[in-house]
């Protein structure tokens, strides 16, 4: 968890802002839910490993017994937490959504389009672009299970991202359906599935080889594990393609679910027509697999040529919301990587603003300076600094602070004559 200094505030608020200008452009509101949520609804076995990683709250008004089984639960099974627990903060923002869904629907369109950024917790190792307080931008949409769904959520996040000034960003295509098809295909049981899915997970990382050698030390199905193995040694099957209906069928086996297929080529038509790019920016991978265990149809993640990781992703969870509603209602969101994508923009500047550093002697009357300071805010911010005798070094901070124009003024100049110039 980090303190966040000025400059850098302000720099985030700026490229949050254009997240939120772009989702509003596509239609999208804004919403608010709250950090904390029920203990059970966070430990409700959709959040995958995260739930690990939550941050549990005491029940409030604990007697000394209960404290005394603290320490006795501490290293006990995750059930016996839960009678020390009622609350936790939040560690995404799509398990408050269906909350927030299921308590609101009757005030809301049938299909629904939502915007949420804000900080979730989540008690893991920090590393670079990896934090335990961090803020999430997410778009979903609630109430249709069309094709159409997907496709606005990519055009809208790729839109924000060509606002920011990333350009070249790509999206990676699956969908967990055809996961549990092809492993079915190939003969691997229900209960090795999540094994087996962890490990495919790790293809990028290890290649073909070290995925088959892994499935065989996990014990899996041997003629699974062989057939497996000759899918991934296939030439068609590892190599880069344009996103298209003859593409994904090349890239999986044989007699592939129709319906799936044209679930994801008709994502990929959209996309073209919505982003109007010469090639569709989006690339099919059989062996994207994502670990959220809500995930049930098509999942994706945003990547970009400049680094190794993804920048955000998300996909489809039509089962969740009916945990909480008792009836099942289509959803599928995208959650952009924003602390990554912090890490590395850079500003984005705004040639109509001005933020300007008023340099001040000692000896000017307080009724002087308050008056030149709200004659120039009518131009921009304005901060009040004392000249220091390191003039240079003061506005150099200001600079670096965010400032672009600074002034100077003594006692008895008139408000409104002050000379504005450039900080650079």
């Amino acid at each position: 968890m980090r303190d966040i200094l000025p400059a850098d505030k302000a720099r985030r608020e700026s490229l949050l802002a254009i997240i939120r200008e772009r989702y509003r452009a596509h239609g999208f509101d804004e919403i608010e839910t709250p950090a904390v949520e029920d203990y059970a609804r966070l430990h409700a076995g959709i959040g995958g490993d995260n739930e690990k990683l939550s941050y549990n709250i005491l029940r409030r008004g604990l007697d000394a017994e209960a404290i005394e089984s603290i320490g006795r639960a501490i290293g006990q099974a995750a059930d016996n937490m839960a009678q020390l627990s009622d609350l936790g903060l939040r560690y995404d923002l799509t398990v408050p959504l269906a909350r927030f869904y299921a308590s609101n629907r009757g005030q809301l369109p049938t299909v629904f389009r939502a915007i949420q950024i804000g900080p979730v917790w989540r008690a893991e190792r920090p590393q670079k672009g990896r934090y335990r307080q961090f803020m999430q931008c997410d778009i979903d949409i609630m109430g249709d299970d069309s094709a159409r769904a997907e496709a606005e959520l990519m055009v809208a996040s790729l839109d924000a991202l060509a606002a920011l000034g990333l350009d070249g960003a790509t999206v990676r295509v699956n969908d967990r359906r055809v996961l549990d098809w092809m492993l079915d295909t190939f003969g691997f049981t229900a209960d090795e599935r999540p094994g087996v899915l962890i490990t495919i997970d790790k293809l990028d990382k290890i290649g073909p080889d070290g995925i088959v050698a892994e499935l065989r030390e996990r014990g899996a199905t041997a003629s699974a594990v062989d057939a497996f193995d000759a899918y991934l040694r296939r030439p068609q099957t590892m190599e880069h393609r344009p996103y298209g209906e003859g593409q994904i069928r090349k890239a999986l086996p044989e007699n592939a679910p129709d319906e799936i297929v044209a679930h994801l080529v008709g994502i990929g038509e959209a996309v073209a027509a919505g982003t109007e790019a010469a090639d569709i920016p989006l690339v099919f991978d059989p062996f994207l697999v994502r670990g959220m265990g809500y995930y049930t149809g098509t999942i994706f993640e945003l990547a970009h040529p400049s680094v190794s990781y993804s920048l955000g992703g998300g996909g489809r969870y039509d089962g969740m919301i009916g945990r909480f509603l008792g009836q099942q209602i289509p959803a599928v969101g995208f959650s952009l990587g924003f602390e990554r994508l912090a890490d590395l923009l850079e500003p984005v500047a705004d040639a109509g603003s001005r933020a300007i550093v008023l340099v001040h002697d000692a000896d000017v009357p307080l009724a002087e300076l308050i008056a030149h300071k709200s004659a120039l805010m009518a131009h921009g911010r304005v901060r009040l600094e004392r000249r220091a005798k390191n003039f240079k070094a003061l506005l150099e901070r200001s600079a670096t602070d965010g400032y672009n124009a600074f002034a100077t003024v003594s006692a008895g100049a008139e408000p409104g004559t002050l000379e504005l110039k450039p900080l650079s």
